[in-house]
This record gives C-alpha cells, structure tokens and sequence, in this order.
C-alpha cells in the first residue's frame, strides 16, 4: 500500500484547492489561447503509473501535435513534434496545472517520484514496487536534482531507440536512488523545501 499520512494528504488537498481556485483565470486563459493557436484537443492524458497494477491517466495542457506520442521516453527527437506554443508551456512548467485534478483525485501528492508509464514498472517490478510506497508527485527530489541533467542527456537523442536506452542505462537509475532517498527522509517539511526549490526553477526558466 502506498504511504501517505493524513497530515501530508490534507496539505496536499488544502494547497491543490487554493491554486485551483487562485490559478483559475490563468488555466482558462491558457486554455483559450492553445484552442486558438493549436486547436482541440486542449489536454493530453498519458496512462501512467500509481502502484504496481494500478494505472491512472494523467493529465497535461497539450504541447505535441496530435498523435505524435508514442509511449517512449521523450528525447530530441520528438522536438520537432512539440508546437510553439507547447515549448513555452514545457519550459514554464503551465502544462502541468491540470495535474491539480490528480491531486484531488488522489491520484497523485504534490512531492513524491514521477508517476511511470507501464512500460518501465512491467520491465522493473521489484523496483517501482518500492520506489511507488509513495504516492507519486508532480515534483519530487529527482525532479529538482536530476532533471536538467536528464533533460540535456535526453536532447541529443536522434531516434527513439537512443532515447530509450540512454533513459534505461543513464536516468532511469539515477532517479530510482533519489527517489528511493526521499522515501527514506520524505516528510513534510521535506516536502515543502522541494517545493520551494521546484518554483525557484521554474522562476529562472
């Protein structure tokens, strides 16, 4: 069973609330200026992982062209499938406000491991069994420690089979240790330093 103590899913609740309501006129915003400049759909919703056997879609402003996901890990070359606008958005971290809704669903914490897609919990049971004790977060340790890193190594990928393997050899282990760190040092004060380190990112970018 995933560990989460009422005190962290109350502030996760009481937080995802507050910026629903204080984010609202921006997501809408948002919504009307990509419906103008991409057209529909507005949201993509990727199959990701909460718990071995336990998928849930996650949602996202939309950043690619229609049908140009293809489940893999995301390198440079998909870059010329991500729109203009879905660069801005990527870069911002604004696509991610939908993600609110998987809070209050339950279905994710605002700090914890970046949910996976199938694929990767299937190929490695034992280890997302452990790294998914936690409900899986919209930012997280390895998100602040390791994402530009990942983001550089990932860009100089050419095709999808590159991508893939530099993602299982060079990334997928690193964030399984920092994710595996914070489960061991997770708690709420914890929590709120990598929020403040995750909008002091998204502040520089």
């Amino acid at each position: 069973m995933r560990r989460m103590t009422h005190g962290k899913r109350l502030f996760d609740v009481t937080l995802a609330i507050v910026l629903g309501v204080f984010l609202m006129p921006l997501l809408t915003l948002l919504l009307l200026w990509l419906g103008l400049r991409e057209g529909r759909p507005l949201f993509f919703a990727s199959e990701r992982m909460s718990a071995p056997g336990v998928s849930f879609r996650l949602w996202k402003l939309r950043t690619m062209r229609c049908g140009s996901d293809d489940g893999r890990a995301t390198g440079g070359h998909k870059e010329g499938r991500v729109t203009q606008t879905g660069r801005w958005l990527r870069r911002t971290r604004l696509d991610e406000l939908p993600q609110l809704w998987n809070i209050l669903r339950g279905d994710m914490s605002f700090v914890g491991p970046r949910p996976p897609l199938r694929r990767y919990v299937e190929a490695y049971p034992d280890l997302y069994a452990r790294i998914l004790h936690s409900r899986p977060g919209v930012t997280g340790l390895a998100t602040v420690v390791f994402h530009a890193h990942e983001a550089r190594l990932m860009a100089r990928c050419t095709t999808g089979d590159e991508a893939e393997g530099i993602y299982l050899r060079s990334c997928l282990p690193r964030k399984a240790r920092l994710d595996l760190i914070y489960q061991k040092h997770g708690w709420l004060g914890f929590d709120l330093r990598i929020l403040i380190r995750t909008v002091g990112v998204v502040l520089r970018s």
